[in-house]
Order: structure tokens, then C-alpha cells, then sequence
């Protein structure tokens, strides 16, 4: 698919502007920022200060990663594993990814829904269909795919057990990642036993609950740097980060770090 001028825009500045935290010491080291790109959906994108206290989890993330470790965050709400590739998204990205730089692909919430068309997969075939495009895409550049099993939604049974969401999609992604030999992080897994530990209603502290709403897949600040957390774990677990990459793993990230920029004029 050609790439329109606006996609390639998008593309640059998604990742220009994070790109300035390097250093004068890096530079004179001769170091470059290595950029993590996440291709995901709304839990992970970027808001705007019309959607706060609404935060996707990819905000957080640059908290938890070195100054030579640039995130740009190109999921956007309401996409699927295929909506984004239809979309044009990942041919932008792949336009500006650099060898060395990181793909971090996280889809399902979006893939789940059987009655739309433009964005429904099946787990053990079109979902893998589609990731295997991340992964062999971001390898012809040059740059390193990860796949991380969705994040889960708060739900519970009347027991007050923390129940799974996500049905065959984390096992599909699961088992793609080990026949590509991709790194994967299992987010799903790790946030099934956050909420649990944390339980029915600590867990209102993480998600997009107001007077107004209550969210249970949506994430305020808290929440996000919750989930960001397990994600910089993760990167240094499956060592596609180095120990120096990461930072703040066991400190206090307080909310009142996450910002929402402006709504853009329409």
C-alpha cells in the first residue's frame, strides 16, 4: 500500500518529538536513541486533554525507559490487528523505523468484535495472519518485533476472582510468538494476576471510573503506569532491553506525571 503525505507526516512526528530527549553526552558518545514503537489500540494510545482522566498505558511508558530509549506511540483507538495494517498504520511506521529500533505490537480488544468486519479476526487465523505482517515487517527493516498478549479488562466473578476476557487471542499470539521466535510479553497474564492481587475494588483506582462513567478497559494515570510497569519488566525480562535501558522499576511513579496535550482544532 503507497503511503499518503499525511501518513508519513504522522509517522515523523510521532516520533521526531520524542527523539530530542537524547542527550548532548549521548551525542558526543556518538550514541543514537533507539526508538520503541507500540502499534496498538486504545489502551495503549495516546489521549488528549478532552479524554482525560483517560491514559493509555504507552504515556507512561517513557517513565520507565533511559533517555536513549525514545517511545513513539502510534496506537490509536478502536483498532484492530487488521484495521491498523488496513489503515495504512504499520506501513507508516515501517516507513520511518530504523535498524535497531523495537516494534511492540499489542492487539485484541478490537479483533474480538465477530460483528464488524472492518476489524474482526479469528485467533488461530486471521489474528496470526496479521501479527506475522508486524513481525516480518519490522525484520526487513532491521528493527526487532515484540508481541505482548493484550491487557486485561477488570472483571469479576461474585467470588471476587478476576476473570480472563480475551478468549483464544492470547494463546494465538502465544504460540505465533514461539514459532517466529519473537520475543512476547505476556501482559495479559501479568494483569489478570495485578487485578487480582489488587481486587474488586482497589482495582476501580486503576481504570477510567468518574461520577460519570465507569470504565473497565480504559485506564486512568494510575493504571497506566500500572501496566507500563509490567511492560518495562517485561522488555528487561525477555532482554530486549539491557538493565541500563530501564529506570524507576521499584520507584514511585506518581500520577500526577502523565500530561494531555491539547485536542487538535477541527
Amino acid at each position: 500500500m503507497s503511503l499518503t503525505r499525511r501518513q508519513l507526516g504522522l509517522a515523523a512526528v510521532a516520533a521526531a518529538p520524542l527523539a530530542l530527549g537524547v542527550t548532548g553526552t549521548a551525542r558526543a558518545a556518538g550514541h543514537r536513541t533507539r526508538t520503541l514503537y507500540i502499534a496498538g489500540d486504545s489502551t495503549a494510545a495516546p489521549k488528549t486533554a478532552d479524554e482525560a482522566p483517560e491514559t493509555g498505558w504507552g504515556m507512561a511508558l517513557p517513565f520507565f525507559l533511559h533517555q536513549g530509549v525514545a517511545v513513539a506511540d502510534h496506537a490509536v483507538n478502536g483498532r484492530s490487528s487488521k484495521s491498523f495494517l488496513d489503515e495504512g498504520r504499520l506501513d507508516a511506521v515501517l516507513a520511518v523505523i530504523r535498524p535497531g529500533d523495537l516494534l511492540l505490537v499489542q492487539f485484541a480488544h478490537n479483533d474480538e468484535k465477530a460483528t464488524d468486519s472492518a476489524r474482526y479476526t479469528e485467533p488461530w487465523t486471521t489474528y496470526q495472519e496479521c501479527l506475522r505482517r508486524y513481525v516480518t515487517g519490522a525484520r526487513s527493516r532491521g528493527a526487532r518485533p515484540v508481541l505482548a498478549t493484550p491487557v486485561e479488562r477488570r472483571r469479576f466473578d461474585a467470588d471476587g476472582n478476576a476473570l480472563p476476557t480475551h478468549g483464544d487471542y492470547p494463546a494465538a499470539m502465544r504460540a505465533l510468538a514461539g514459532e517466529e521466535g519473537v520475543a512476547l510479553l505476556d501482559i495479559e497474564a501479568l494483569s489478570l494476576a495485578l487485578w487480582q492481587r489488587l481486587g474488586v475494588e482497589e482495582t476501580k483506582t486503576c481504570f477510567n471510573w468518574t461520577r460519570t462513567e465507569q470504565d473497565n478497559t480504559h485506564f486512568n494515570p494510575s493504571g497506566a503506569i500500572a501496566v507500563a510497569r509490567l511492560v518495562a519488566r517485561e522488555l528487561l525480562r525477555t532482554r530486549m532491553l539491557a538493565r541500563r535501558d530501564v529506570v524507576r522499576l521499584d520507584e514511585d511513579v506518581p500520577a500526577s506525571w502523565i500530561t494531555w496535550p491539547p485536542a487538535p482544532q477541527s
